[in-house]
């Protein structure tokens, strides 16, 4: 390990000694579980991690999550969020994520406080900054720390460091919730992110990994779902093989989608919001 990654491990080490004890916002992604590891190296049983149990979760997710924690022996307690009672997050602004974050971090501080833990965690880093992240309005409204940032770990680090640790998220591809398939604008109810899920579980079962299915409507009163399929640029010519293709389009009709298109794009993060340049301003002020 290079001098300057080692100095930044160790001042995440040192962020998390003068913490004392901490909740960790789990989710058994690249970011939130070397974090995780490195609470329970650093600071044993005054390290929780909590991951919440929600329908933008995969199951897939939630599973891995929970054997990761087995794996590496650190606590993993798994507790419900209601950001689906929440009416501002079901109509998908561009802020979505705000709601959802404020609603995870709600059901922590309870958690933490019941537990006796000094200060909550997650996984934003240093690569994050200058992204558009609302969720990181609803840390700072319950004082949350981000050690990853502080410690200035940039997601290569990250992946390097979790590789050194033996973590097997090591070279995880990036994944987002579920409901950030689904355009801004658009409600997002449980059942559209069961058919996302499904369709990004067949992707996954035919050997796509960095793969998103984002969720549109058409037709009258928006009745018709189509998938718009987004996979790695070097994997698309290897999705139109016609065995692969016609294998990809059933499978996905099966689940429910009229319509199956492939974006040309290829996958690339924050597709999302390439159509928000000016909402996201506005976002950004109110929060």
């Amino acid at each position: 390990m290079d001098a300057q990654l080692q100095n930044k491990y160790d001042r995440l080490r040192e962020l998390l000694r003068g913490y004392g004890s901490v909740l960790v916002a789990y989710s058994g992604g690249v970011d939130s579980a070397f974090l995780a590891r490195v609470a329970h190296d650093t600071l044993g049983t005054k390290a929780l991690s909590v991951i919440a149990d929600t329908p933008s979760l995969p199951r897939r997710e939630l599973a891995e999550a929970l054997e990761l924690g087995k794996q590496f022996g650190f606590a993993v307690r798994v507790v419900k969020t209601h950001e689906f009672e929440n009416n501002d997050y079901v109509a998908n602004p561009p802020n979505r994520c705000y709601f959802c974050k404020h609603d995870l971090f709600a059901e922590l501080v309870p958690v933490a406080k019941a537990e006796n833990l000094a200060v909550i965690v997650y996984g934003e880093n240093a690569s994050d900054i200058g992204d558009f992240r609302p969720g990181a309005d609803a840390a700072k409204e319950f004082q949350a720390r981000a050690p990853l940032k502080e410690a200035g770990l940039t997601k290569a680090d990250i992946r390097a460091l979790s590789a050194a640790l033996g973590l097997p998220t090591a070279q995880k591809p990036q994944m987002a919730c579920l409901s950030s398939r689904v355009p801004y604008g658009e409600p997002v109810t449980p059942q559209a992110l069961a058919m996302i899920e499904a369709a990004e579980n067949a992707l996954w079962d035919i050997g796509f990994h960095d793969v998103r299915v984002r969720h549109h409507r058409g037709g009258a009163n928006g009745a018709v779902p189509f998938a718009r399929i987004e996979v790695a640029p070097d994997q698309i010519a290897r999705l139109t093989e016609n065995s692969v293709r016609e294998a990809i389009v059933n499978r996905i009709k099966e689940i429910g989608y009229a319509y199956v298109a492939l974006d040309l794009q290829g996958y690339r993060r924050g597709s999302a919001n390439e159509v928000l340049p000016a909402q996201t301003a506005a976002v950004e002020k109110a929060h």
